[in-house]
């Protein structure tokens, strides 16, 4: 159902998105992150993700464990490593929520998302906010008010999805060699004021943008011959 483990022994994270949540699934989670923040040679977190669980999938669902799992994608979402997803066929409930978290997100043509309705509405867990927060337009409304599907197509041209492929692993390996020079330290300053940038005006971002400035100017003082 989940795995923190690659083939090779690297850092890997599966979900399924057929599973309910649970508290196996926020371990997974956690697993993975304690792993890539472990190991100083991880510089890329690949993350696999597919499914959509069924109509009764928020059966004996609770709070508490619904926050634990917010919390466990927030840490993925900040970690010092960078993200890329690789998403195929419906995504939806765990699934969805684990790619909105991803940096980088590649998908098969086949790749549906949407949010989950839940009775009398889609949702209202964080992948709501992210999908809001990442993109906008009548067709994104449409998939966060009424649980419309999100095609492949529509889900480039909304921002979502960066990537589409039919061959998945030779995208992964290609996306994995474009970001393995960058430093994770580096990538997590540069989403967090990406993050604040919805948020924050101009005057209250203009000192950590000059304190990341300063930072980057200092480093490659500290490297140059």
């Amino acid at each position: 159902m989940y795995a923190a483990a690659g083939a090779r022994g690297d850092v890997e994270l599966r979900i399924d998105g057929s599973q309910p949540l649970s508290r196996e699934s926020v371990a997974a989670v956690e697993a993975a992150c304690a792993a890539a923040e472990s190991d100083r040679t991880t510089t890329v977190l690949p993350v696999r993700v597919t499914g959509t669980p069924g109509k009764d999938w928020t059966h004996g669902l609770d709070v508490a464990l619904v926050s634990k799992w917010e919390r466990a994608l927030r840490r993925l979402e900040r970690l010092n490593v960078t993200t890329v997803a690789v998403a195929s066929g419906d995504c939806g409930g765990l699934a969805l929520d684990v790619l909105l978290a991803t940096d980088y997100r590649i998908a098969t043509p086949d790749i549906r998302l949407s949010l989950l309705v839940d009775g009398e509405a889609t949702w209202p867990g964080m992948a709501l906010f992210r999908l809001a927060q990442q993109s906008s337009g009548p067709r994104l409304r449409r998939a966060i008010l009424f649980g419309a599907h999100l095609d492949a197509s529509e889900s480039v041209d909304l921002g979502i999805v960066d990537e589409l492929t039919d061959d998945p692993a030779t995208a992964l390996t290609e996306a994995v060699e474009m970001v393995s020079g960058l430093s994770g330290r580096e990538l997590a300053v540069r989403r967090q004021l990406m993050f604040d940038a919805a948020t924050t005006s101009f005057e209250d971002a203009l000192g950590r943008h000059l304190a990341a400035c300063d930072r980057a100017l200092r480093r490659s003082a500290a490297t140059a011959p």
